[in-house]
């Protein structure tokens, strides 16, 4: 596997020196956001990681290869033509030459092969709506119990089931921090999640608890961080989630459709909020690998 992963010069640097680097996800640019402005919002995610002191390292397959730490140029390329990659399709998207714009699941495995700690999203993957009928878990729960990473995020995605996916984490012996929070956050809506594991209040205190974490297993960890601005969607959450349903849309489908409807039924207000929320768990995600490397 190793022979198909290209680290840009500058993560290898910053890999090499030990001084702290987050990786990013590709589906959020892909998929995340009519174009052009998933490509804006990633630029804006690294941007906010070297903000915080901290090395972004986007991840997509591109040209035969995973590259880690992708150049402007070639974050251009992953619009919605790009396949979603998940750690099944790591290996066989690079073979076939395809273009892979990585899950958090994807990037995950990505992140354990070469020792990046830290990863910022806007969600993750977790129970659809319905399980067991359709019995559709996303690999990011699975990817989570074999990665030794912090994933800063506003929860699941908001068109799943919260609570199932609250208790499948707490099945795998993954921890749900709460950043400043003691539910974890709906996605759009800061707040009415289940109970987190343990509050935190700053970067440093997350820091130590996942050095902590890591020192007893090898498993990944939540931060959950309530988005900067709160909206109450649930109702058009029903209505595209529904609106799949009608159309036969499933598996990898259902997000892209689901947020495109919302973006479009919202007036753009939750694109805006996805957008802000991404960007600031990207910073939270380098503040705290600024406070792990300190440690």
């Amino acid at each position: 596997m190793s022979a198909h992963i290209e680290l840009s010069e500058e993560v290898a640097a910053a890999l090499d020196d030990a001084r702290p680097v987050v990786a990013l996800e590709t589906t959020i640019v892909a998929h995340g956001f009519p174009e052009p402005h998933g490509v804006a919002v990633g630029r804006a995610m690294e941007d906010a990681v070297r903000d915080a002191g901290a090395t972004p390292a986007t991840v997509g397959v591109l040209g035969g290869r995973i590259r880690i730490g992708l150049g402007k140029d070639e974050l251009q390329r992953f619009n919605s033509s790009a396949r979603k990659v998940g750690p099944r399709d790591l290996a066989a998207c690079a073979i076939a030459g395809d273009l892979g714009a990585t899950t958090v699941g994807g990037v995950l495995a990505v992140a354990r092969s070469v020792g990046i700690r830290f990863l910022g999203t806007g969600g993750i993957g977790g129970v659809h709506r319905g399980y067991p009928n359709p019995p559709d878990v996303s690999a990011d729960l699975v990817a989570l119990v074999t990665s030794p990473v912090l994933v800063a995020c506003s929860g699941a995605k908001s068109l799943l089931d919260i609570p199932a996916t609250a208790e499948h984490l707490e099945t795998l012996g993954i921890p749900v921090l709460g950043f400043r929070t003691d539910t974890m956050p709906l996605f759009y809506e800061a707040s009415g999640g289940p109970p987190v594991t343990q509050r935190v209040e700053d970067a440093d205190t997350a820091a130590r608890v996942a050095a902590a974490h890591w020192l007893l297993g090898a498993c990944g960890l939540l931060l959950t961080n309530p988005p900067p601005e709160s909206v109450d969607v649930g109702d058009l959450i029903e209505e595209a989630v529904a609106e799949a349903a009608r159309q036969r849309i499933s598996g990898q489908a259902v997000t892209p459709f689901v947020l495109a409807t919302l973006h479009e039924r919202s007036g753009g207000r939750t694109r805006e909020v996805n957008r802000s929320l991404a960007i600031a768990n990207a910073r939270l995600a380098g503040e705290v690998a600024v406070a792990f490397a300190a440690l």
